[in-house]
């Protein structure tokens, strides 16, 4: 079993604040978030071990527990320092057969699984892992383009929990909150995941960041050219329709799409399909005017 230097994961000093610690695990965890990596086994890996560091860190009694730990691990993994028993009585249990723990290492599972961890002395029973929840949020258009909070129910109980969700999630994505999922023996929650699905939006349509709209325009906008609102999730914006425009001519927004998960401050396009509207009803006059423009071959 390897060591696990969760400081250097984390790229922080030992000294390292509790906000320096947090913000490390962020900026790291949006780097290589699955949803931002598809695919990529690596950048999943590593999330994982970001994930596991942050549990220990993050935690002050785990950290005060693993800063003790530090270069006697080897002796403590073999049930206490000079064979003596683990600090707080009781047998050491390998969490290798028992599965779980929440997918991370031999090292956490030995040290820190369970409710306190292999420095806490618990009997066989305390390690029984606990069971991860699953469930599903629907979400608008408009909350994936601001991020939004949702309470949600934990697993058919009353328990219920305030679930913050990043702007730009995207269809399918899982929302993982650490440590509020089922409970296990010890008192230790798995994670609760919820999974993402966006409703059907009357105005866009989604693909990847970009938004996909309609401009509807009238004949005389797109024959001599005019100015038109495009709809956008942060309301109308106005552009000039050139002269002789042809229908479906397909107009770039930049920046008026859906912000980019995990890459703060970019957002992806709009764009607007001209679609030119036909007068229903004609003036003897315009009806002239048209017959004229027939005859002419225009």
């Amino acid at each position: 079993m390897e060591y696990k230097d969760y400081y250097k994961t984390l790229g922080v000093a030992k000294t390292a604040s509790e906000k320096e610690i947090k913000a490390a695990y962020r900026k790291l965890a949006r780097k290589h978030h699955p949803d931002v990596n598809p695919g990529n086994k690596e950048a999943e890996a590593r999330f994982k071990e970001l994930g596991e560091a942050y549990e220990v860190l993050g935690d002050k009694e785990k950290r005060k527990q693993y800063d003790e730990l530090g270069a006697n691990w080897k002796a403590y993994s073999r049930g206490g320092p000079q064979g003596q028993p683990w600090p707080g009585g009781g047998a050491r249990v390998d969490f290798g057969d028992l599965g779980g723990a929440g997918g991370f290492s031999d090292f956490f599972r030995t040290f820190f699984s369970g409710g306190g961890g292999g420095f806490g002395g618990f009997g066989e029973d305390a390690f029984a892992p606990a069971s991860d929840a699953e469930g599903e949020v629907e979400l608008t258009l408009a909350e994936v383009f601001r991020g939004t909070t949702r309470e949600v129910a934990v697993g058919g109980t009353r328990r219920r929990v305030e679930v913050k969700i990043p702007p730009g999630v995207r269809e399918g994505s899982r929302v993982r909150v650490a440590g509020e999922g089922g409970k296990g023996a010890g008192g230790r929650r798995g994670d609760l995941y919820l999974r993402v699905r966006i409703a059907p939006d009357p105005t866009f349509e989604r693909k990847g960041d970009d938004l996909l709209t309609t401009l509807r325009a009238p004949l005389t906008s797109a024959v001599l050219g005019g100015e038109a609102q495009v709809p956008t999730l942060e309301g109308p914006v106005g552009i000039k329709i050139p002269a002789g425009t042809p229908a479906g001519q397909v107009f770039r927004l930049r920046g008026q799409g859906l912000p980019k998960l995990g890459a703060p401050g970019e957002r992806g396009d709009l764009l607007a399909t001209l679609a030119v509207e036909l007068p229903r009803t004609l003036t003897d006059r315009q009806r002239e005017l048209f017959e004229e423009l027939r005859k002419s071959g225009t």
